[in-house]
C-alpha cells in the first residue's frame, strides 16, 4: 500500500525541541513516500483525516504510531457577549500563566517517548506567554479571584475576516465563563465562527464545547515515526 506525500521541515519545533523533525503532507501530486525519504529525520509527523483509512494503514507500514486523536469543532458567533469579568492579560501575567499551562497541558502529544519529559510543558508555556505578547495567538483573556490570582485563561487568533480559533482554554470551573468570553471576542472583531480542537481523549472539553453550541466538524489521527 502506497501513499503519496511530500515532507516538510518543522524549523520552528526543531529549535525549540532541539529535535530534527518534520511533517509528512499528503498529497496525491506528491511522490511515493518511503521509508528512505523519511530516513533523514530524527521525528517525522503527520496528521490525517479520521476517515482516510488508506493513508493511516500506509503510514503505519511506514513505521508510524498513533500518538492521539483530535476533534475539530466550530461555534457560531451570532448572539455573544462580551464578559466584563475577562481581562486581557499582560506581561506581568506571564509567569502564572506560563505555570499554569505547563500544569494543564503536560500530556500531549509533545509528550515522552517521543520527546523529553518537559517537552509538553515547555511547549505550552511558551505558547500562552507568546498569546500575551501576540505573536501567534493574537491576545490572552483572564478570569481571576477576588485575591487576584487567574482562575482561568483563554488564548485567541483571528484566522482571517469570518473566523477566530481558540488556542489554549483551561481552568477548573471557568469553562463556561470562558468560552463566553472567547465568543464575544470574536464577535467583537466582526467574526462569524469560532473554531477549536481538542483531543479525543479530552471527554470534559468536548463536553464544555458541544454544551456551549459546537458541532463537530472533522476528526483526525496524529502519528509519529
Amino acid at each position: 500500500m502506497l501513499v503519496r506525500a511530500s515532507i516538510e521541515p518543522l524549523n520552528w519545533e526543531n529549535t525549540f525541541f532541539d529535535v530534527k523533525s518534520a511533517i509528512v503532507r499528503v498529497d496525491p501530486h506528491a511522490p511515493v513516500l518511503t521509508a528512505d525519504s523519511l530516513q533523514p529525520w530524527e521525528r517525522v509527523q503527520a496528521k490525517i483525516p479520521a476517515a482516510n483509512a488508506q493513508a493511516l494503514d500506509a503510514l503505519q507500514q511506514l513505521g508510524f504510531s498513533l500518538v492521539e486523536g483530535e476533534v475539530d469543532l466550530a461555534l457560531s458567533v451570532t448572539g455573544a457577549y462580551d464578559n466584563p469579568s475577562a481581562q486581557v492579560a499582560h506581561t506581568a501575567d506571564i509567569p502564572a500563566l506560563r505555570q499554569l499551562a505547563g500544569q494543564a497541558f503536560a500530556q500531549s502529544r509533545f509528550r515522552a517517548p517521543w520527546y523529553s519529559p518537559d517537552a509538553s510543558a515547555r511547549f505550552y508555556a511558551q505558547w500562552i506567554e507568546n498569546a500575551v505578547l501576540g505573536t501567534f495567538d493574537h491576545q490572552c483573556l483572564v478570569f481571576r479571584t477576588p485575591a487576584g490570582d487567574i482562575r482561568g485563561y483563554v488564548s485567541l487568533r483571528e484566522l482571517n475576516e469570518t473566523d477566530a480559533r481558540i488556542g489554549l482554554l483551561a481552568g477548573r470551573g471557568a469553562g463556561a465563563e470562558l468560552m463566553q468570553a472567547a465568543l464575544g471576542w470574536a464577535q467583537a472583531r466582526g467574526k462569524t465562527t469560532l473554531r477549536v480542537a481538542t483531543q479525543m481523549g479530552n471527554i470534559a472539553a468536548l463536553k464544555r464545547y458541544i454544551q456551549s453550541g459546537a458541532n463537530v466538524e472533522s476528526t483526525a489521527y496524529w502519528l509519529y515515526r
